[in-house]
């Protein structure tokens, strides 16, 4: 019993001093980490950094566009594409300008949604 015990013991304590050691070096290597100098991105890394920021508040499949397109060098000239989102708002609007109900309305939207230049046209009766 004594030597089991004894056992238990010197385990208990190899285990504490070797994770002790672990964690000076692991403090060590962040300390060093912190004092050397940040590497230089590459262009792409640096395109990538200045592209995410850009997209700040974008999501879903508008972000992975204009990331696309972003990285492409494309940003610049691209227009952003109105999301479904957007163009709800908008047709809404233009179909409450127009005082459109009923039937009218729905046709008006429909068309609208759909993106046809005819639907911001003379209003329907």
């Amino acid at each position: 019993m004594k030597l089991a015990r004894r056992f238990l013991v010197t385990a208990t304590l190899s285990a504490a001093l070797a994770c002790g050691s672990a964690l000076a070096a692991e403090a060590a290597k962040t300390a060093d980490t912190a004092t050397k100098p940040a590497k230089e991105l590459t262009p792409q890394q640096q395109r990538m950094a200045d592209c995410n920021k850009q997209a700040d508040g974008k999501k879903g499949d508008e972000r992975k566009a204009f990331m696309s397109s972003c990285l492409k060098g494309e940003t610049a000239a691209a227009p952003a594409k109105e999301t479904q989102q957007e163009k709800m708002k908008h047709c809404n609007a233009d179909a409450n300008t127009k005082q459109l109900k009923g039937d009218a309305r729905k046709t008006f939207m429909s068309t609208c949604l759909k993106g046809d230049a005819a639907a911001t046209a003379a209003p329907a009766h």
